[in-house]
């Protein structure tokens, strides 16, 4: 009886320390060859459970109806081929994938802002944009990944071709039986018409939250409350868990006011406020119910290229955000 009472008991606290585990995801940015176990080693270092593998099609510019990508231009890793070697190595390595094939626009201009000239040229881009995503839809399949992100950040994409959108969500889900997101831009989340028909809301949380040089943590907290009420609010109302499809700070001074610049400016390195940023984002989402997890923005495979020209960029790499992410990680 002492026994039966005593497996119970265990059986009780294993059950209630068992909570499902979080998505201590990495944006794993294409090698220029094929991906090595000296290549992952780090990402398991830093205790990361899931990638995010992103394959880049280019559009000259917002009003190009013609979609490149998969092509010998490209890196190996943004490739089919690529991308396949990628994923099987990952899964070698216990690590789980979110597919994730985005656009690129020359001169950097943002996705958002895509608007074709007319609905003829709308239809155009669509067929190439239904090929493309098609296309990694079959090799997901195949690879069994266990997620597909179906577009990032396409606000007025969206806005204006929500029967497209549709009618693409529905021909991914005659080829492809896993998971399903879309990485919505974090002031767009809202307009996005089709959450009920994926898995997850995906947003990329780059939400402006801190004016200051160096924001302290406490501070940061109190500026995420708000925020997190809305998206714990907002997800609750589409019954659906929140990813943060990408998430991420530069290591420099006043990188919570515009944490989506990407412009690259030199100097002002701060790996202070990088690390407080994360910490305070880590701390005040990752132990929500109603919250899977998020992908840092972004894990360079090669040193060479995290090295001189990072030091302000985005990278954790050999910064002091390392160290707090793996450690957090960990714990998750």
């Amino acid at each position: 009886m002492l026994f039966l009472k005593l497996f119970l008991l265990i059986a009780v606290v294993s059950c209630q320390s068992q909570s499902p585990e979080k998505i201590n995801g990495i944006s794993f940015v294409a090698t220029n060859d094929t991906v090595q176990q000296k290549h992952i080693d780090p990402v398991k270092q830093i205790n990361a459970n899931w990638v995010s593998v992103m394959p880049f099609g280019f559009m000259k510019n917002s009003e190009s109806t013609q979609l490149y990508y998969n092509n010998e231009r490209q890196w190996y890793g943004e490739t089919y081929e690529g991308v396949k070697q990628c994923i099987h190595l990952m899964h070698q390595n216990d690590i789980q994938v979110m597919l994730k094939p985005q656009i690129w626009i020359g001169n950097g201009d943002f996705t958002g802002e895509i608007q074709m000239r007319s609905n003829e040229d709308w239809q155009k881009f669509e067929n190439q944009y239904t090929a493309m995503m098609m296309l990694y839809a079959r090799l997901a399949a195949t690879t069994n990944t266990e997620m597909l992100c179906i577009g990032t950040e396409m606000n007025n994409f969206v806005i204006k071709r929500p029967e497209y959108w549709l009618g693409l969500i529905k021909k991914i889900r005659s080829a492809y039986r896993g998971k399903l997101t879309y990485a919505a831009n974090w002031d767009s989340y809202k307009k996005v018409p089709f959450w009920s028909k994926l898995d997850f809301i995906g947003i990329d949380a780059y939400f402006p939250i801190s004016d200051k040089k160096t924001p302290t943590i406490a501070d940061l907290k109190d500026s995420w409350q708000p925020i997190r009420d809305r998206l714990q609010a907002f997800s609750d109302s589409k019954e659906k868990k929140i990813i943060f499809t990408e998430f991420g700070y530069r290591s420099k001074d006043f990188a919570g006011k515009k944490p989506w610049d990407s412009s690259r400016t030199k100097g002002n390195q701060n790996e202070q406020a990088q690390a407080n940023l994360l910490q305070a984002l880590l701390k005040s989402f990752w132990d929500a119910s109603w919250f899977a997890g998020g992908f840092l923005w972004k894990w360079f495979p090669d040193e060479n290229q995290y090295k001189e020209r990072q030091k302000n960029r985005f990278s954790v790499q050999g910064k002091q955000a390392e160290k707090l992410v793996r450690k957090f990680y960990e714990n998750y």
